[in-house]
């Protein structure tokens, strides 16, 4: 694994900065691709749903993690 690079992202109008190890940049830049979102979407729909007792690498981390784990 490489160590964290940080990258900003725009969640409804905001900028942010978000530090994701490159595999789990590229791992989340694949999924948004299949699922036709640009990545500030995707990131915006994980930060919606992860609650405050999380911080927003930790839930996309987990997010790329369970999309592999719960493909058929």
């Amino acid at each position: 694994m490489s160590r964290p690079v940080k990258h900003s992202l725009t969640l409804r109008g905001h900028r942010t900065s978000v530090s994701l190890e490159e595999e789990f940049w590229q791992a989340f830049r694949d999924i948004a691709a299949e699922r036709g979102q640009p990545l500030n979407a995707l990131a915006a729909e994980i930060d919606e749903a992860r609650g405050f007792d999380s911080g927003l690498a930790s839930a996309i981390r987990l997010f790329v993690l369970r999309y592999y784990r719960d493909r058929p």
